[in-house]
């Protein structure tokens, strides 16, 4: 009896704060819910491996294969009825019984609950650092980390994508990771690699392969303009963005000075004028700002 009187009070409490991180989500107008493991498999798995029992870290299990709506972000129970199947639980692991181990995918760092989604639940709210698992891993191109958010898991299934259109990890094995902020934009680097394999082709009258242009794309194209944002410092300008936000940003405006200029600036040349035109605005507006709150 006792066992169900402390279960009860902790499932209350339990209520209490998934109601409060539910209230806080939405004032953020941030999601408030696991990772759902069909996102997980839009990162395009190529093969599986049953690693068997394995104690993993509980923090890293941030999804479910088919319970992600029952569960907040932090494994709460959000429903009437996950909170009480969560207090049985809870009774009977006071009343000293042992639970067998979960189920779970791994993908990168990360876990998906296959099995055993109140079982996590209650390990972490009790503050357990270690389950027993039962591990199948996923290999995926792109991994998924433990604080990934769902559109962290969409921006790295369109990378998932892009790597399986291009094979730039096969072609150029040194390749660095391209990643960005915002969705939608592979799909423009895949138009640049498509535009370049036309236009090589006309100067050298010749079929141009599509691995030839993705490694010519990204030799000559992507990575000089990356390392000449790089040398001009140009990311300290635009926090919270990526490279290869800026590489965009750079080549239209790359695009726009031969244009207008009738010469092609080159990856240096477009990124010094990037800076000038806009790189200056952000430094004004920051030191206007920080003269504002310190009085100088």
């Amino acid at each position: 009896m006792r066992a169900e009187l402390q279960a009860e009070t902790e499932a209350e409490r339990l209520e209490r704060q998934a109601k409060l991180h539910e209230l806080l989500h939405r004032l953020r107008g941030e999601p408030n819910v696991l990772l759902p493991f069909h996102q997980a498999l839009a990162l395009r798995p190529r093969g599986e491996r049953h690693l068997g029992l394995r104690t993993i870290e509980v923090d890293k299990v941030v999804g479910s294969v088919d319970r992600y709506e029952d569960f907040d972000h932090r494994f709460l129970p959000k429903t009437p009825h996950t909170l009480e199947r969560w207090k049985r639980l809870r009774a009977l692991q006071l009343a000293g019984a042992e639970f067998p181990p979960i189920e779970v995918y791994q993908v990168g760092e990360a876990y998906f609950v296959k099995d055993g989604n109140h079982r996590v639940a209650l390990a972490k709210a009790t503050g357990q650092k270690f389950i027993d698992a039962h591990v199948i891993a996923l290999d995926v191109p792109v991994p998924i980390e433990p604080g990934d958010t769902p559109k962290d898991l969409l921006l790295k299934a369109e990378y998932a994508h892009f790597l399986e259109k291009t094979r730039l990890k096969d072609l150029v094995p040194g390749a660095e990771e391209i990643r960005f902020t915002a969705l939608g934009r592979y799909d423009r680097l895949l138009d640049h690699i498509a535009t370049r394999r036309y236009f090589k082709g006309l100067e050298e009258g010749r079929e141009i392969s599509w691995e030839e242009a993705v490694v010519d794309w990204y030799e000559n194209l992507y990575k000089p303009t990356v390392e000449a944002i790089r040398r001009l410092g140009l990311l300290r300008d635009f926090p919270g963005r990526t490279e290869a936000d800026l590489y965009l940003w750079v080549m239209d405006h790359r695009y726009f000075l031969a244009r207008e200029l009738g010469v092609d600036p080159g990856p240096e040349g477009a990124a010094k004028s990037y800076e000038a035109h806009f790189g200056g605005v952000w430094k004004r507006l920051g030191g206007g700002l920080k003269r504002l709150l310190t009085g100088r």
